[in-house]
C-alpha cells in the first residue's frame, strides 16, 4: 500500500438496485475504476454472484419499510472507511403491473400500490441522502437519482404511480441540489429511456421505431454517465437531469 492510499481511503459508492440492468452495469463501471461499491437490496448477497466484493459490501434492506431503511443507514455508517461516502446512486425502483402485465393507470392503481411505489422510488432516496449527509459532506460527494423518461411524458408501459414518483424525484433532485449544494454535495439525476435490460416490456420494438437513433440504449451507456456525475469531470454540474434516450424525448 502506498502512502497516498494510506492517507486517502478508496472512494466508496453506495448503490441501490444493483442486481441487474443499469445497477449491475454501474457496479462493473465503478469497480473497474477502483471504487469500493456497497450495494443495497431486499435480498441477501447471492452466493452465485460473479461480483467478487462479497457480502461484506452488501446491505440487505427493504426500502419499502422506513424503519428498516433507517436501520440500514446506521449499518452503512459503520462500514464506511474514514466516515466518508463519495457517491450515492439511488437506482432502486419498482413499477408494478396489472393482470397479465398490463399498465396500471391513474384510475385503476390501488392506494396501497401508490404508497408502496412512492416509498421505494421517492422517499427512500431522500431518507438515504439525509441520513448519510455527514458522510457525503466529509467527502464532498455526489448524489445521482435515477429518474425516467416516464417522469415527463405518458409512457405506454410504465404505470401512473411509477411515472409520477419519477417526476417527483426529478423535482426533489432540484431541491436537493439547492440545499445539499451549499455543503459541497452535488445532486443530479439521469433519466433513461428505453434501455436493453431483461425487464423490457413486450412491444418495446414499436417504440424504437420512433427513437431518432433507431436502437435501444445499453446499461453501460447509462452507467458511464452515472460515473461522470460522480467524478471531477462534472465538478460544476449540480441540479441537472440528463436524458439518456437516443433523442426519444425531442
Amino acid at each position: 500500500m502506498t502512502s497516498s492510499q494510506t492517507n486517502h481511503p478508496r472512494r466508496t459508492l453506495l448503490l441501490t438496485g444493483a442486481s441487474r440492468g443499469i445497477g449491475h452495469a454501474t457496479v462493473k463501471r465503478f469497480s473497474a475504476a477502483g471504487w469500493r461499491v456497497i450495494t443495497c437490496s431486499r435480498h441477501g448477497f447471492p452466493e452465485n454472484c460473479p461480483w467478487e466484493a462479497g457480502p461484506e459490501d452488501h446491505i440487505q434492506v427493504d426500502l419499502a419499510d422506513p424503519d428498516n431503511t433507517d436501520a440500514a443507514i446506521a449499518e452503512i455508517k459503520t462500514r464506511l472507511e474514514g466516515g466518508e461516502l463519495h457517491a450515492l446512486v439511488n437506482n432502486a425502483a419498482i413499477s408494478p403491473k396489472g393482470d397479465g402485465g398490463s399498465r396500471l393507470g391513474a384510475i385503476g392503481t390501488p392506494s396501497k400500490v401508490w404508497r408502496h411505489v412512492f416509498q421505494v422510488n421517492f422517499f427512500a432516496p431522500i431518507m438515504l441522502a439525509r441520513g448519510l449527509i455527514e458522510e457525503l459532506d466529509k467527502a464532498k460527494g455526489s448524489v445521482v437519482n435515477v429518474t425516467s423518461i416516464a417522469g415527463s411524458r405518458v409512457h405506454p408501459f410504465a404505470g401512473a404511480a411509477y411515472a409520477t414518483s419519477k417526476a417527483a424525484l426529478a423535482a426533489l433532485t432540484r431541491e436537493m441540489a439547492s440545499d445539499f449544494g451549499r455543503r459541497g454535495i452535488r445532486v443530479n439525476a439521469i433519466a433513461p429511456g428505453e434501455i436493453d435490460t431483461p425487464i423490457l416490456s413486450p412491444g418495446t420494438d414499436k417504440i424504437v421505431e420512433h427513437i431518432p437513433m433507431q436502437r435501444l440504449g445499453t446499461p453501460d451507456e447509462v452507467a458511464k454517465i452515472i460515473y461522470v456525475l460522480c467524478t471531477e469531470t462534472s465538478s460544476y454540474v449540480n441540479g441537472a437531469e440528463i436524458h439518456i434516450n437516443g433523442g426519444q424525448h425531442v
